[in-house]
């Protein structure tokens, strides 16, 4: 069974950086040092709380880790869209005796990037990678001049291709069956998310276009789906909404149990909760605000964010945001080692299946 990527892990299975909470320092350390490569999610932070969290990892394990960083948003938003969102959530903060975020919700798209990217570079982590664009050139050489291994997230061909130009020592390529929110480098409002791959489809044309390295993400559950992926052309596989039930995991306990509540049986992608087409468990809040949801990212997660916390505290699932892939069913409320365990055997047994099939075959 090779590693992957680069050498970093001894399995090619890496857990996704989950914003908001869910990827914290003990699952990240934990599935590093399972062999795997566990990620911190920069994204929502403060430069100096994702500090302190790759601190904490750094005293959890002495094995390669890595930190996800969102890129700075440029697309206009319309503030009158903004705020003709804030009266349709109008009854939603009446219901949960709460007060929408102020008009300072337009200011800064930026997440705190410039900061985040200096701590990086003074203080280097094993590996970064970005989401919802592409750091200039100048960027990702700092990066590997400092050691670190860059990944970029792509959604199709083309932002795989500019990766590539860029840079970047590899991909993360990203299909539309991903939980959470997809990390296309620009939110078109025309497409809404519609026009996304699947992930093998997706990795098939990205491996014949680009020559990086290819870390496949996108409801991945089970070794044996990590099997096809590698032999598809991908050299390690991402995961999330796996790792999200574990006791490590950072995710509200009500988002664990809904994985596998049979009330939640669908996913779908929405702008409900942040103004970017995300893909999450379908709950009375998607279907209510959903359709009215405008392009507008961060802002919308700004505005929502004191309802999904309210809805938390009252231990109502219907209000928050559930995200999950759309394998949230196979979804295993095991710890972190035990699960990579378990995945790391699934994918043995399928690889040695494989083998043995081609050995049939070419006898």
């Amino acid at each position: 069974m090779s590693s992957a990527p680069n050498g970093l892990c001894a399995y090619p299975i890496v857990q996704a950086p989950m914003a908001g909470g869910a990827s914290c320092p003990p699952l990240a350390a934990a599935v590093c040092e399972a062999g795997g490569l566990g990620f911190l999610a920069g994204g929502y932070k403060t430069a100096d709380g994702m500090y302190q969290e790759i601190k904490q990892v750094r005293a959890l394990t002495r094995r390669p880790f890595g930190v996800n960083l969102f890129m700075p948003q440029t697309g206009h938003v319309d503030p009158a869209a903004v705020e003709a969102y804030r009266g349709q959530l109008a009854g939603e903060a009446s219901w949960y005796e709460i007060s929408l975020a102020d008009e300072d919700i337009i200011g800064t798209c930026d997440d705190g990037y410039d900061a985040k990217l200096a701590i990086l570079l003074e203080d280097p982590v094993p590996a970064v990678s970005f989401t919802f664009g592409c750091p200039a050139p100048a960027v990702l050489a700092a990066l590997r001049g400092a050691g670190t291994y860059t990944v970029v997230t792509a959604t199709s061909v083309e932002e795989a291709r500019r990766a590539q130009e860029a840079g970047a020592d590899a991909v993360c390529v990203q299909g539309v069956e991903a939980g959470g929110h997809q990390g296309t480098h620009r939110d078109d409002p025309q497409a809404d998310g519609t026009a996304s791959v699947g992930l093998l489809a997706l990795v098939a044309q990205v491996r014949e276009a680009v020559a990086l390295p290819i870390i496949a993400a996108g409801g991945l559950m089970r070794g044996s789906q990590i099997a096809a992926l590698l032999a598809a052309g991908a050299e390690a596989a991402q995961l999330g909404t796996a790792f999200l039930a574990c006791p490590e995991s950072g995710a509200d306990p009500l988002h664990k149990k809904a994985l596998t509540d049979p009330l939640f049986v669908r996913t779908e992608l929405t702008r409900a909760f942040s103004g970017r087409p995300a893909r999450g468990l379908v709950n009375r809040f998607m279907r209510e605000h959903g359709p009215y949801a405008p392009a507008a990212y961060p802002q919308i997660h700004h505005l929502t964010s004191g309802l999904r916390k309210a809805a938390a505290a009252a231990g109502d699932p219907q209000g928050m945001a559930l995200w999950a892939g759309q394998g949230h069913r196979l979804a295993r409320a095991l710890p972190a080692g035990e699960l990579m365990e378990v995945l790391t055997a699934e994918l043995a047994e399928a690889q040695s299946t494989l083998k043995a099939m081609q050995m049939r075959s070419a006898s």
